[in-house]
């Protein structure tokens, strides 16, 4: 199971304490050092089967500075999946990949209903 994180993000921090609480062996990934690549990137959006959007941290500056809110929309999918690749600040965090399963973001009743 591999865990991308970004060490100061508090929400990272929550969803690690949630693993290590149950228990659960990752690889820990720092998400702006180690930056996910594309081909990476598009092997989970496919496996996930969410939205492209959901991959991006739309609360993050970079984001907003990028204004990517009236890129996005605009832009392909081969396109938003470099960019992605480009730095890991703008990729939706933590990110947990285990197998076939990818989730983005913290939550933790999905966690619980999708890691055994």
């Amino acid at each position: 199971m591999l865990f991308l994180e970004y060490p100061k993000c508090s929400t990272c921090q929550k969803a690690k304490k949630w693993l290590d609480s149950h228990n659960i062996e990752y690889t820990d990934r720092h998400i702006v050092e180690d930056n996910p690549s594309y081909d990476e990137l598009k092997e989970w959006f496919e496996k996930s089967g969410l939205p492209l959007k959901k991959f991006f941290n739309t609360s993050g500056l970079l984001y907003k500075e990028m204004k990517l809110k009236d890129k996005l929309p605009t832009m392909s999918e081969e396109e938003q999946l470099k960019l992605l690749a480009t730095n890991g600040m703008l990729v939706k965090r933590p990110l947990l990949v285990d197998g076939e399963k990818v989730l983005v973001g913290f939550k933790e009743v999905e966690w619980e209903e999708n890691i055994d």
